[in-house]
């Protein structure tokens, strides 16, 4: 069995030397072997998977759907062992980089300040950060850590999932924008005003409000739609409309009094809970992504009630 196993990471990696050096004769270059070798090592891989790797029909060497896939997941599995092996020396410090998605509001209002403190708590590892509201596949997109904000359960049964914190969620209007068009007294109201509503789909779409013990949901029509909770948020500082936003996102600006919560006794009480994601089944975890997460979950201080007031 440990001879197979060998084989198998000793396949995945030239096979992945074959992706990143562009061909069959620049992988040889690098093992020392002759490139009828290496291509019959690549025919021997796909029989066992079965499944087409690379198409040779063109001078250029192109890879099939399922070798695109499969080139991923090699990349990660064989990140894991060399990872594997550096912990195996005592006393060695994370190293590496970290790469984290993570959604814009988060990004900005919670991750960047802590950069600063986890490079230096950690100075053999670095970060490399995109800020998105797209939910991406950590996969495709080659990140380590997502972090994910979402009202209800985490889809994707190959996520492992570590909870940070919680967020309350309300609907919030600068005050310039409340003196020109009026507060809302109730759900209802809404129809006579303009929300900021997201362009992208949402694991719950409209505005939940709870009237008379009864959920219901208004849909966020006006005449903006942003990619994400920061334009959102700057947009309603501005006065342009209404927007609904986790707490944590907006805390600062209520109480500079550059925004206000209206609508508040109609808030059904949802909470956006913020997890730290990550692809496995339980198994191993690289050092590098363990301190990061370990660092989130000390120093990530959202708690939905603290901010419901």
């Amino acid at each position: 069995m440990a001879t197979l196993l060998s084989n198998r990471s000793g396949e995945m990696e030239v096979f992945a030397a074959v992706v990143e050096r562009g061909g069959f004769s620049a992988a040889a270059k690098l093992f020392g072997m002759t490139p009828s070798a290496v291509s019959k090592l690549v025919t021997r891989l796909e029989a066992r998977l079965g499944a087409r790797l690379v198409n040779r029909s063109t001078r250029k060497l192109q890879l099939t759907a399922e070798g695109q896939a499969f080139h991923q997941r090699c990349v990660t599995i064989l990140s894991d062992i060399a990872e594997a092996e550096c912990e195996a020396a005592a006393g060695r410090a994370p190293r590496g980089r970290v790469r984290v998605n993570a959604n814009v509001a988060f990004g900005n209002q919670i991750l960047l300040p802590l950069v600063p403190a986890f490079l230096a708590e950690h100075p053999e590892l670095s970060v490399d950060l995109v800020f998105t509201d797209q939910v991406v596949d950590l996969l495709e997109e080659r990140a380590d850590i997502a972090i994910r904000v979402a009202p209800g359960p985490l889809r994707g049964n190959q996520l492992m999932a570590r909870k940070i914190g919680e967020s309350a969620v309300a609907v919030v209007a600068s005050p310039d924008y409340l003196a020109r068009h009026g507060e809302p007294k109730t759900p209802a109201d809404l129809a006579r005003h303009n929300l900021i509503g997201f362009n992208f789909a949402r694991s719950v779409e409209g505005w939940p409000f709870r009237v008379d013990g009864t959920l219901i949901s208004v849909a966020a029509v006006g005449n903006t739609q942003v990619g994400d909770g920061e334009i959102a948020r700057q947009l309603a500082v501005a006065g342009i409309g209404l927007a609904r936003l986790g707490r944590f996102h907006v805390e600062a600006e209520i109480a500079a009094g550059r925004l206000v919560t209206v609508l508040d006794d109609f808030n059904p009480g949802d909470i956006e809970v913020i997890h730290a994601v990550y692809l496995g089944q339980g198994g191993f975890v690289p050092a590098r992504m363990r301190a990061f997460i370990d660092f989130l979950a000390r120093n990530v201080k959202i708690r939905a009630e603290r901010m419901t007031g």
